[in-house]
């Protein structure tokens, strides 16, 4: 739909309601909306809900990680701890003391396709909130000493969970190897060598090119006239500049054929950490519900299949799971654990059994029936505040969905029968000889057993990136 420029270009989806409204089948719709877009570009969603006095705000600024310099990974990492610490003219005290002060919430997070802006206050301090964001996205301090002290804990933040618990860095190692050559293997928070090359004026350019008024999506909900802060939105970000640059391009990755093992060598470790992934679905993908129905049941709940087999059954591990994680392109589909070194094929094998169970057996009767209910149950909780809201209509505008994305839920999930179930196995969970295979643990103790699963290129824990440095 096109727009005309400035407020006139509001478009009015429905009367405004105060919350989600309960569905006969279970479900629940979102409340209407009111979306426009303001002469720059930026394009805005409001939702009138006055249950509460309160006002969330989430703002999306395309891009993210994808604008990241190459070899600067954790560059809009690094701009999103920034803007938090002192913008307009606030110094990093004053502009903590501002929010404090009021009991209201801001926080800033780069993610691998934009930059996200979260804010919450109470409705009185609405204007606040929206001087707050505006001068956090267009003003800026990005102070040398913020900056030194931001990158520093990045790096320190990176090295700690290599020396205790490598968990956290799990999803980093496996997309750089899955993803080697393609913009997902980039680390968001980037790796202890990349962080250390980024400069103040890394951080600056970045800006310049990747933040702007073209790239912005604004959705706010609470207790709000529509006419006020459609008139303090464009007021405050109305005039903001274009990005310097156009977006970063997202090319579909390269599905894998075959086993590929890479071991990160941690001496001291007396677990191994495993991670087993392959190309998986987009934000968008058309049978999305049906692979998550599947995956609930594999590897989503506590419940599941694979933590049934590798926690409750066998011991092996404290937890087990899969996940999809998806973007503009299809993303990894991955199944992650851990377990002591001496039981580290056991566990291994045991989940690429559990795969290869899913993709022979498909699932049963009742375990299909309690995995709809289980989503069905678990849905409607993540619609319930002005925020979770807020989040989900930025997703939906971002990901050019409609409000059917919510609203059918319901009706999608209880739809999934027993051929639906086949046809996304076939097609969306991978065969267990496809896999790029990441281990993390002392090398020299399951160095010659992980061979059976593939060729092996192996590195150090203490290697200051997330893959090989040849790759």
């Amino acid at each position: 739909m096109k727009h005309s420029k400035g407020m006139s270009a509001l478009v009015t989806c429905a009367a405004l309601a105060w919350a989600f409204t309960a569905r006969a089948d279970g479900g629940v719709r979102l409340p209407p909306f009111e979306r426009t877009a303001l002469a720059n570009g930026a394009e805005v969603v409001i939702i009138e809900k006055r249950d509460t006095p309160l006002v969330a705000m989430t703002v999306i600024v395309r891009g993210g990680a994808l604008g990241d310099p190459q070899g600067k990974d954790g560059t809009a990492s690094l701009l999103a701890d920034l803007i938090q610490k002192g913008a307009g003219k606030r110094d990093a005290a004053q502009f903590a003391e501002a929010i404090e002060s009021v009991g209201g919430t801001l926080s800033a997070a780069a993610g691998t396709e934009y930059l996200q802006l979260s804010a919450s206050f109470l409705a009185r301090d609405l204007g606040l909130m929206v001087e707050l964001v505006a001068d956090a996205l267009q003003r800026p301090a990005l102070k040398p000493e913020e900056f030194a002290k931001a990158r520093t804990l990045a790096i320190q933040s990176i090295t700690a969970a290599k020396d205790s618990d490598p968990r956290a860095l799990i999803s980093s190692y496996g997309d750089a190897w899955l993803f080697r050559g393609h913009p997902y293997g980039r680390p968001v928070g980037g790796s202890e060598s990349s962080l250390a090359a980024v400069s103040l004026d890394d951080i600056k350019r970045y800006y310049a090119d990747q933040a702007g008024g073209d790239r912005l999506i604004i959705a706010v909900v609470g207790d709000v006239d529509a006419a006020t802060i459609r008139h303090q939105l464009d007021q405050a970000f109305g005039s903001w500049r274009k990005a310097g640059k156009s977006m970063p391009a997202v090319p579909a990755p390269t599905r894998l054929a075959g086993r590929q093992v890479l071991l990160v060598d941690k001496p001291d470790a007396t677990q191994t950490y495993f991670w087993l992934g392959a190309v998986g679905a987009s934000r968008t993908d058309p049978a999305r519900t049906q692979q998550s129905v599947v995956n609930t049941a594999f590897g989503g709940r506590f419940t599941s299949m694979l933590n049934t087999e590798l926690r409750i059954n066998s011991g092996l591990t404290y937890g087990a799971g899969a996940t999809f994680d998806r973007g503009l392109q299809p993303g990894a589909f991955s199944i992650s654990s851990y377990t002591q070194t001496a039981s580290t094929t056991q566990a291994v094998d045991l989940a690429l059994a559990t795969l290869e169970r899913l993709r022979r057996d498909g699932l049963d009767a009742e375990t299909l029936a309690s995995s709809r209910n289980y989503m069905l149950g678990q849905f409607p909780p993540t619609l319930e505040t002005n925020g979770q809201l807020a989040s989900r209509l930025a997703d939906l505008m971002f990901y050019g969905l409609g409000r059917d994305d919510v609203d059918e839920y319901a009706a999608r999930v209880a739809s999934v029968d027993p051929a639906a179930v086949r046809s996304v196995i076939n097609q969306s969970f991978p065969a267990p000889a496809d896999l790029a295979i990441v281990l993390i643990g002392n090398a020299a103790s399951i160095r010659d057993e992980v061979k059976k699963y593939g060729p092996v290129t192996e590195m150090k824990i203490t290697d200051p990136q997330f893959a090989p440095p040849d790759r």
